[in-house]
């Protein structure tokens, strides 16, 4: 099925106001780890295309680190390439989508994120000893921030899919009252 040019031009608006909205509650001021990416990638791997829906967590993160700062670049990597694995398990979720699989789908991503992210700072940081201790701590440290990012990640798909179904099933509702209350005219 081909998309209308108005479709993607809707699709392009409605992907800038993600961004908005990841840049925005990154910059606010938030329990560390509790933004919107992961579900904004995970939200966009499912109902836009695929060209926009990788760039839409890299975006909202690179926009947002000009605000907030930028790090070493190799964790930095790892983070968005994190997020750009959450798009993916997006994609998959595209065809499986049921409030267990969203859910599911929600805290495996951060699962990977918390998992590529502390070990990319243990493995490209001086903080922890390049040890198998040394890694252990690293995310025996990050214990706290996974929970945030857990609840984050609920909270934000939870709000994210929950907006989006509803507003489809009232706008199938007010076409199909629309569609009802046409008489067809008899000659």
């Amino acid at each position: 099925m081909e998309i209308s040019k108005n479709g993607k031009i809707l699709e392009f608006i409605i992907a800038l106001f993600f961004i908005l909205i990841g840049v925005s509650l990154r910059i606010i001021p938030h329990a560390p780890n509790f933004t919107p990416i992961a579900a904004i990638a995970l939200f966009g791997g499912v109902y836009f295309s695929k060209k926009i829906a990788l760039f839409l967590p890299v975006l909202a993160m690179l926009i947002s680190d000009v605000f907030i700062g930028f790090y070493d670049l190799k964790i930095m990597t790892a983070v968005y390439g994190s997020f750009i694995l959450c798009t993916i398990l997006g994609f998959w979720l595209k065809k499986r989508k049921k409030w267990q699989t969203v859910a599911g789908a929600a805290i495996l991503s951060s699962v990977l994120f918390f998992l590529i992210t502390n070990f990319a700072v243990w493995a490209f940081s001086p903080w922890y000893a390049k040890t198998f201790s040394g890694i252990i701590q690293s995310y025996i440290m990050a214990l706290p921030f996974f929970r945030n990012t857990l609840l984050g990640d609920l909270f934000y798909v939870g709000a994210f899919f929950g907006a989006y179904e509803a507003a489809t099933i009232l706008i199938k509702k007010k076409f199909k009252a629309k569609a009802n209350s046409i008489v067809p005219v008899q000659t």
